[in-house]
C-alpha cells in the first residue's frame, strides 16, 4: 500500500510552495511574452490572462494562515499583481492600496499581532512591518519591493509626507534624517534578490530608479513654474541622467531649455531644444519653446518658422507606442497641466498663436490667412475641432472675429473684413436692446454674455476703418458714430451679474473701454479732417483728450487741428502740457489691451509727430 503524505505535513507544504512558485514564474513569463508581442489583441489577451492568473494565485495563498516560509512568495505575487494591474489600468486605483495593506497585515499576522494591526493606519502598518523584517531578513527583499509600489502610489496621490517617512525608514544611512526626497531615493538601497527567488515583472531597484526619475522631473517642473530656476536646473539634470524614456526625455530637455532661457543663457537653451527634437517624434513642446526663445532674441523669422512647424507637427496623428508591462516613469506623472510651460495645446491653439504673432509683427498678409483658417473651423460646423486657447493669452470667439477683421484690414482686404464683421454682428447684435433703458433688463434676461456691447462697438469701429480703406468716408463716419453710441449708452457693469471671465475682463476693463472710445473719436475726427470739416474734428479730438488725458495721439491730433483753425493760444497751452508729459515716465498700456484694439490704435498714431514737435520748438508760437 502506497504511503500517503498528510496535507498538513512539511513535505506537503514544501510541495505546494514549489507549485505556487512555479505558477508565479509561469505567469510572469506569460506577461513578458505579452510585452514582446507586436499584435495588440494578442498582447492584451496574454496580459489579461496573466493578471487573472496572479489574482487566482493570490487568493489561494491568502486563503491559508500566513507563514514566514510562504510570505516572501506571497508578497512577490502581490507586487507582480499590482505592477501588472496598474500598467493595464494606466494608473493606481484605490483597491491596489488595499492589496498593499493586506500584504502588510499578513506580515504582522506571522508574529501574532492580529489585534495590533487593526489599530494601525497604513503608515503605522509599514512601521510595524519593517520592524518585524529586522527579525526576519528573508522578508526584506519582498518588503522593499512592496515599499517601492507604496512609494509610487503615494507619489501619484501627492502624499509626500508619508512618502518621506517611508523612505527615511528604508534608508539606513546618514541621509535617513533628511527630508530631501531626491537624496532619500538615491540613498535607498533595496536588498539584492537571491538567484533562486521567485520571478518578478520589475524588481525593487528598477522601481527605485523609476521613482527617482519621476520625482526629479516633477520637482524640476514645479520649481520651473514657481521660478526657482537654479533648483529646477539641478532637478531636471537629475531626471535627464536617470531611467528616462525617450518620450519623457523630450519633455525634460524642453524644460531645461525653458529654464536656461529664463536664466539668460539662450545659446545653451537652444542646444537642449535641438537635442529634444532629435530624441523623438513629440515635437510640439520643443517647437513652442523655440518660438519663445527666438521671440526673446528678436529673431522674428525664426520665431514664425517655429510656430509654422508647431502647427504642422500638431496636425500629425501619431500612433502611441505600446507600454511595457512595468511601472514606468510616465505612469507616475500628473496629467498635463495647461498652465505648464510644456503644454503646447491643440493644432487650432497653435494656429491662433501663429496668426496673432504674425499680426503683432507686421506680417498682416500671413496673419489674415491664418485667421481665416481658424474662422473656417468655426463656421463650417467643425466647432469641436476649434478650441481657443485659455485666456490669457487666447481670445474669446468674438475677439477672434475682431482680430481676423483687423488682420484683413491691415492686409488691405477691406471687403473681406466687412464680411467677417457682418458675421460677428449677426451672432451678437440681437443681444443689444433697442433703447438704452432696456439695456439693464435685457442683460438680465439673456443667457449670453452681458459684455457683448464692447465687442459690437469694436465691430463697428473696424467696419469704419474698412470703409475708410474703400474710400467711403460717409459710411465710415456712420460706423464710428454707431460705435460711440453703443459705448456711451452702456450702463456700468452690474456687480450682481457676478465676476466676468478673464477674457471678458480684458475687453471690458476701464482701460480697454477708454481706449476704444478714444480710438473711435480720433478715427471719426480724422474723417472730418479729410472732409475739410475741422470744427467737427475739433469736437471729437477734444472729447478724446477728455476721455483719455494721457493719450498723446489724441493730443497731437488736437494740436494740429488747433493750428489749422489758427487758435494759437490754445495750441501753445496744449503743447506745453505735452512737453511736460514727455518728461514723465510713460506707462505702456498696450500689453493690457486686446490685440484687435492694439492694432486699431496703431492706425490712428500721427505719422508726423516728430516733425510737429520740431516745428513747435523752432516756431515763434511759444
Amino acid at each position: 500500500m502506497a504511503h500517503q503524505t498528510p496535507l498538513g505535513s512539511s513535505a506537503s507544504h514544501v510541495s505546494c510552495l514549489d507549485l505556487w512558485r512555479e505558477k508565479n514564474d509561469q505567469l510572469v513569463r506569460q506577461a513578458k511574452v505579452a510585452q514582446d508581442s507586436s499584435l495588440p489583441l494578442r498582447r492584451q489577451q496574454l496580459a489579461q490572462g496573466a493578471l487573472e492568473g496572479l489574482r487566482g494565485l493570490l487568493c489561494s495563498l491568502q486563503g491559508l494562515p500566513a507563514t514566514v516560509s510562504v510570505l516572501p512568495l506571497e508578497l512577490t505575487v502581490i507586487c507582480n499583481f499590482i505592477t501588472l494591474r496598474a500598467n493595464l489600468a494606466q494608473g493606481f486605483t484605490e483597491d491596489l492600496a488595499q492589496d498593499i495593506q493586506q500584504g502588510l497585515e499578513r506580515v504582522l499576522e506571522t508574529q501574532g499581532q492580529l489585534e495590533a494591526r487593526l489599530e494601525h493606519e497604513l503608515w503605522g502598518l509599514w512601521d510595524a512591518a519593517l520592524r518585524v523584517s529586522s527579525l526576519l531578513p528573508e522578508l526584506l527583499p519582498a518588503l522593499h519591493h512592496l515599499a517601492g509600489l507604496q512609494a509610487a502610489l503615494w507619489l501619484t496621490t501627492n502624499r509626500f509626507g508619508d512618502l518621506t517617512l517611508l523612505l527615511q525608514t528604508l534608508t539606513v544611512s546618514q541621509s535617513s534624517a533628511s527630508e530631501d526626497m531626491l537624496l532619500l531615493l538615491k540613498s535607498w538601497r533595496p536588498p539584492t534578490e537571491e538567484s533562486d527567488a521567485p520571478l518578478t515583472l520589475q524588481n525593487a531597484r528598477g522601481l527605485r530608479d523609476v521613482l527617482l526619475t519621476a520625482f526629479a522631473y516633477r520637482q524640476g517642473l514645479q520649481e520651473l513654474i514657481t521660478g526657482s530656476l537654479p533648483k529646477a536646473l539641478s532637478s531636471l539634470h537629475e531626471a535627464a541622467s536617470g531611467l528616462c524614456p525617450r518620450s519623457l526625455l523630450v519633455q525634460v530637455y524642453t524644460a531645461l531649455g525653458t529654464c536656461l532661457r529664463k536664466m539668460g543663457s539662450p545659446q545653451r537653451a537652444l542646444l537642449y531644444l535641438v537635442a529634444a527634437l532629435k530624441e523623438g517624434s513629440t515635437w510640439g513642446p520643443p517647437l513652442l519653446e523655440a518660438s519663445r526663445l527666438y521671440q526673446q532674441l528678436g529673431n522674428i523669422a525664426a520665431e514664425i518658422e517655429s510656430l509654422e512647424l508647431l502647427v504642422e507637427a500638431l496636425s500629425i496623428t501619431r500612433i502611441p507606442e505600446a507600454h511595457q508591462l512595468l511601472i514606468e516613469v510616465e505612469l507616475l506623472l500628473p496629467r498635463p497641466d495647461p498652465a505648464s510651460p510644456l503644454h503646447c495645446g491643440t493644432q487650432s491653439q497653435a494656429k491662433y498663436l501663429l496668426a496673432s504673432r504674425c499680426l503683432q509683427t507686421g506680417r498682416a498678409v500671413d496673419a489674415a490667412e491664418h485667421y481665416l483658417d481658424l474662422l473656417a473651423l468655426l463656421l463650417d460646423g467643425s466647432e469641436p475641432k476649434f478650441s481657443p486657447p485659455p485666456c490669457p493669452p487666447g481670445p474669446c470667439v468674438p475677439e477672434l472675429f475682431l482680430e481676423a477683421a483687423a488682420a484683413l484690414i491691415q492686409a488691405g482686404r477691406a471687403q473681406d473684413a466687412l464680411t467677417v464683421c457682418e458675421e460677428l454682428l449677426s451672432r451678437t447684435s440681437f443681444l443689444l436692446p433697442k433703447r438704452p433703458r432696456l439695456w439693464e433688463d435685457a442683460r438680465r434676461r439673456t443667457k449670453e454674455s452681458p459684455h457683448c456691447s464692447p465687442w459690437v462697438s469694436a465691430t463697428h469701429l473696424l467696419q469704419g476703418q474698412a470703409w475708410v480703406q474703400l474710400g467711403a468716408q460717409k459710411e465710415a463716419i456712420s460706423e464710428y458714430s454707431r460705435c460711440l453710441e453703443l459705448l456711451f449708452r452702456a450702463t456700468p457693469k452690474d456687480k450682481e451679474q457676478g465676476p466676468a471671465s478673464i477674457c471678458e475682463q480684458g475687453c471690458t476693463s476701464d482701460m480697454a473701454l477708454q481706449q476704444l472710445q478714444t480710438a473711435a473719436l480720433i478715427s471719426r475726427g480724422l474723417e472730418w479732417v479729410a472732409l475739410g470739416q475741422d470744427t467737427k474734428a475739433l469736437q471729437d479730438f477734444l472729447l478724446s483728450v477728455q476721455m483719455c488725458p494721457g493719450n498723446q495721439d489724441a493730443s497731437y491730433h488736437l494740436l494740429q487741428t488747433l493750428r489749422r483753425l489758427d487758435r494759437r493760444d490754445e495750441a501753445t497751452a496744449l503743447w506745453r502740457r505735452l512737453e511736460a508729459q514727455t518728461e514723465l515716465p510713460q506707462e505702456n498700456t498696450a500689453r493690457s489691451l486686446p490685440l484687435y484694439l492694439e492694432t486699431c490704435l496703431g492706425w490712428i498714431c500721427p505719422p508726423d509727430r516728430e516733425t510737429l514737435r520740431e516745428e513747435f520748438q523752432t516756431s515763434g508760437d511759444l
